[in-house]
């Protein structure tokens, strides 16, 4: 007996994620009739990764899917920009306290090489200050953006989990 094979043509997608949500990206798009053939990092220490999907291009449905996974993307990129907004205003503050400390301690220096010996102290305190003061900084401006962004990130991922169960719901 002989076996009877229908010929299947697959469309095939490339995706640059974040390693971070690599997992997202591979637990998400089979909801939108795609199978993870394979995923490549292709540099080392860069955070991006390359997951390589393919499905059915007569699959059912096709533009509510597609819709969908545009959806799921979106919100995606929201919660990287999300993950990324809690250190940056704490990065750019401590690089700015860094420089502003960095500035007090050149004074000190040129007070020094001058023979001013009490400026030269004067302005050695808040160069310190100035240099030990943006980690702290650091720390509790990520702690507290983290605190404000994480109701909007947990949003984010509920948005993602109903969009893929949608999506599910209309491949079965």
């Amino acid at each position: 007996m002989q076996e009877t094979r229908n010929f299947v043509g697959y469309e095939y997608k490339e995706v640059a994620v974040n390693r971070d949500m690599e997992g997202v990206y591979a637990d998400a798009y089979p909801s939108f009739g795609w199978v993870l053939e394979g995923s490549a990092h292709p540099v080392i220490g860069t955070p991006a990764a390359i997951l390589k999907f393919k499905r059915d291009r007569k699959i059912h449905n096709k533009a509510e899917l597609t819709r969908l996974q545009r959806q799921f993307e979106g919100s995606a990129r929201e919660i990287e920009k999300l993950e990324q907004s809690k250190t940056t205003k704490a990065t750019i503050t401590a690089f700015i306290i860094g420089i502003i400390g960095t500035a007090f301690m050149a004074g000190s220096v040129f007070a020094f090489l001058g023979n001013m010996i009490p400026l030269c102290i004067v302005l050695a305190v808040p160069a310190f200050i100035g240099w030990a003061l943006p980690y702290f900084s650091f720390l509790r401006l990520t702690a507290k953006r983290t605190e404000a962004v994480t109701p909007l990130i947990d949003r984010q991922y509920d948005t993602i989990y109903e969009v893929c169960e949608k999506a599910h719901g209309l491949l079965a």
